[in-house]
């Protein structure tokens, strides 16, 4: 599946969920995660939006880790299969 419509249905299936997906642009910020989860009662999580096997830019993965270090969790998503765990590991934290 394209990085698009992997994109597509993880904004769907987190509205399903209960939550919202948006798209996060960080102007002057390179390499910052797609989407920002966000979900009832404060839980929240970073998702990297890629073609099925395409791995992070260096200036993502060093993103993602000032993020984690941050005590934010990231997500990169390159298989739709991963949408419905990655939800569920947001929801409950």
């Amino acid at each position: 599946m394209s990085e698009r419509k992997t994109e597509t249905r993880l904004v769907m299936e987190v509205k399903r969920a209960g939550g919202m997906a948006v798209k996060f642009v960080s102007p002057g910020t390179n390499g910052m995660p797609d989407r920002l989860l966000l979900f009832p009662d404060g839980k929240m999580a970073f998702v990297e939006v890629k073609d099925k096997g395409q791995k992070p830019r260096p200036l993502q993965l060093k993103q993602h880790t000032l993020l984690m270090n941050m005590g934010f969790r990231v997500y990169v998503l390159d298989d739709e299969r991963q949408i419905t765990k990655i939800i569920e590991e947001v929801k409950n934290a």
